[in-house]
């Protein structure tokens, strides 16, 4: 029995709920650049996002990963409390200020970490839980792999200029990713605004993140700058049932980078909906079925389809298909997959796709339903041959 892929465009279904024009790409005058949707697992921009750039200190997200899976896994404790070496003491740039007496504990270098941006927490916790910096770093760009972050690898845990220092832009935003999605309990510290270890640092005690005092629902995450990797920033924002994370990298100064920050944050909530197209069990086409005790069965959604879409109507939008191959043998099982339907937004990346799958049980026919199925087929061979 030959199954042909039917493809039933439901084009004007959807263009019921919502139409759309395409949306006009965010000009950045970043260097490299990705900007991803939460709620609707959509990337909106990228820019040179696969290209191994210098991290500065975004790369410290890293260390911080690192850190969270040693407390998930019952390694560490938030009151573990670590050596301070005399490397990480000499550590120049932004710090704690550490001295080697000092124990500080893991909540203390968390904090450290992500407010002061702490060049020497970093190395307190790499020496902590691997011994040495050099062996921290090559277990980081381990993980980064194993992880699927491909153009990243690790010289050291706090992003100090080096050759062997890079990560991508699209790296650096499913770190981030991960970090929100797996340790939600640690999240809230990248909003906080302050920290001053033991008072030893008034002037380093502000979060250098831009975007936290802008009253635009921003809660993360860091920012990083060196001479050669200019200024950079991964950003989170919150607003709604919205959430955005983007990578700005090689800016030319802070003000640029909070400027262009804002500009993208603004850019992805005002230019687009998030949408429910497609409730899950949701009917989306019938299926013809061949030797069953009913001759069509209904594909239903296996799970909502939620996208964004352009916010500025327009006569032409959506394009949806469900494709399946036809006609489906019986017997089918309620819930079995049978194909899968597929949407297209104008001036969004990428296609969805969710299974479709059958909304209920269709048993195998009868004698007669397969007597009669034979004799179609011999008809319909019969009716060849005599027209050929």
């Amino acid at each position: 029995m030959l199954h042909p892929v039917l493809r039933t465009l439901l084009t004007a279904f959807v263009a019921a709920l919502i139409a759309a024009t395409p949306v006009r790409a965010f000009e950045t005058a970043a260097r490299a650049a990705w900007v991803y949707d939460f709620a609707s697992d959509t990337v909106l921009l990228e820019k040179n996002a696969d290209a191994p750039m210098p991290p500065a200190s975004m790369s410290k997200l890293m260390t911080l990963y690192m850190l969270y899976e040693a407390l998930r896994d019952g390694r560490v404790s938030l009151d573990t409390r670590f050596a301070v070496s005399t490397r990480a003491k000499s550590m120049g740039g932004s710090t704690m200020f550490l001295n080697e007496s000092d124990r500080p504990t893991v909540e203390e270098l968390i904090h450290g970490i992500i407010i002061n941006s702490g060049n020497d927490a970093c190395v307190v916790v790499a020496e902590g839980l691997a011994g040495s910096e050099d062996s921290f770093a090559a277990q980081m760009t381990e993980r980064a792999r194993s992880l699927g972050m491909m153009n990243s690898t690790f010289a050291n845990a706090s992003g100090w200029p080096d050759p062997m220092q890079l990560m991508s832009m699209r790296d650096l935003g499913e770190l981030a990713r991960r970090i929100i999605v797996e340790f939600p309990e640690y999240y809230p510290v990248f909003a906080e605004t302050e920290y001053n270890y033991k008072d030893r640092s008034e002037a380093n005690k502000n979060n250098r993140n831009p975007l936290l005092g802008m009253g635009i629902g921003a809660d993360g995450m860091k920012t990083g700058h060196t001479q050669e990797a200019g200024y950079g920033l991964v950003g989170s924002v919150m607003q709604g049932e919205r959430r955005i994370v983007f990578v700005i990298s090689g800016l030319d100064s802070e003000a640029d980078r909070a400027r262009e920050a804002e500009q993208i944050s603004a850019w992805a909530f005002r230019q687009f909906l998030l949408k429910t197209l497609f409730a899950k069990d949701a009917p989306v086409a019938s299926a013809p079925v061949w030797l069953g005790a009913e001759s069509e069965v209904s594909l239903v959604a296996a799970q909502e389809l939620r996208t964004l879409v352009p916010a500025v109507p327009a006569a032409e939008g959506i394009t949806a298909e469900a494709i399946f191959d036809a006609p489906i043998t019986a017997p089918i099982a309620a819930g079995q997959v049978l194909g899968e339907l597929v949407i297209e937004v104008p001036g969004i990346a990428g296609t969805k796709r969710v299974p479709l799958i059958a909304a209920n049980e269709v048993a195998a026919g009868g004698v007669s339903v397969r007597l009669r199925a034979a004799f179609a087929r011999l008809a319909a061979k019969f009716a060849e041959a005599v027209g050929g």
